[in-house]
């Protein structure tokens, strides 16, 4: 395994880099870092080179000075998927990501198709978040500030990402979420307004999109259900809705088999076409939002 640092507007971010193959981006979800995605990390190496990154503020990134918008991510991420490229010879790269990862590869993918192969994005909303949601946040975290991802802010967290069996049934899963908290500690309250406070309409980045696009759902997220997802995909040039049952936000942990095998079915459909000439587009700007 090789690791290294990419310098971007946002801070480093760090990355990982196992196997071989057709470079593969992974974008982990908010409140744990890459290690999220280790459970699928076998299946997947076994013939894409992967790059799994710490967004900023988790793991071993630098921490946000500042909340920014998916946007900033995404310009982020333009500078990450430059250096990998360089490293790899490849033109494009693959994205996987979930939520804030997944609303990363949104963006990407409709402002620099040139840079996006095809992309996976797991539990990503493109409506922004609904008021209730943006309420419960908004209440928590000055709580946050004071006492950290303890007590209700916890409890909070793992309700918000695990089903009740994971959070009962799988310690590895949530030791691996606590170590993520506390490594980060309150520098993870940037990065929760960032990804989610600041989520906004990502509609016009999904009719945008060419590139190939696979929404992984779950059947515990009542934020974002199938129905919703393959309402989306239906008006998108190139899009499918995949369901992975029993798990909420981070399906790569808690239903690892079935995550990788969406994954790799994806990619198999995908690399079963022809090789077509994808028309070039010039760099677009995601959308201002006031």
């Amino acid at each position: 395994m090789n690791e290294f640092r990419v310098s971007t507007d946002l801070g480093r971010l760090s990355v990982r880099e196992v196997g071989d193959g057709r470079p593969v981006i992974l974008w982990h979800s908010m409140f744990v870092d890459s290690h999220s995605w280790d459970r699928i990390v076998p299946d997947l190496a076994a013939d894409h080179r992967l790059f799994l990154v710490d967004a900023p503020s988790a793991g071993g990134s630098d921490a946000l000075e500042r909340a920014v918008d998916i946007a900033e991510c995404a310009r982020a991420a333009e500078r990450l998927v430059d250096d990998i490229r360089r490293r790899t010879g490849h033109d494009r790269v693959r994205w996987v990501g979930n939520a804030w990862g997944g609303h990363v590869g949104l963006d990407l993918a409709a402002t620099r198709p040139d840079m996006i192969a095809d992309l996976v994005a797991i539990s990503a909303p493109t409506h922004p978040i609904g008021r209730g949601v943006r309420r419960k946040v908004r209440a928590l975290l000055p709580l946050y500030r004071i006492i950290g991802a303890r007590g209700p802010v916890l409890s909070a967290i793992e309700d918000t990402l695990f089903t009740e069996r994971t959070r009962r049934e799988d310690a590895e899963a949530m030791d691996m979420l606590h170590d993520s908290l506390s490594a980060s500690g309150r520098s993870m309250i940037a990065a929760v307004e960032t990804a989610i406070l600041n989520r906004t309409d990502l509609g016009w980045a999904a009719a945008r999109i060419t590139a190939p696009v696979a929404f992984v759902t779950t059947d515990d997220r009542g934020e974002w259900t199938p129905e919703e997802a393959r309402a989306v995909a239906v008006t998108m040039d190139d899009a499918v809705e995949i369901t992975v049952s029993g798990a909420r936000v981070i399906p790569a942990l808690e239903r690892p088999a079935a995550t990788a095998d969406a994954i790799r079915s994806f990619w198999a459909e995908v690399d079963r076409r022809p090789p077509a000439r994808r028309p070039e587009r010039e760099p677009e700007p995601s959308p201002t939002v006031s």
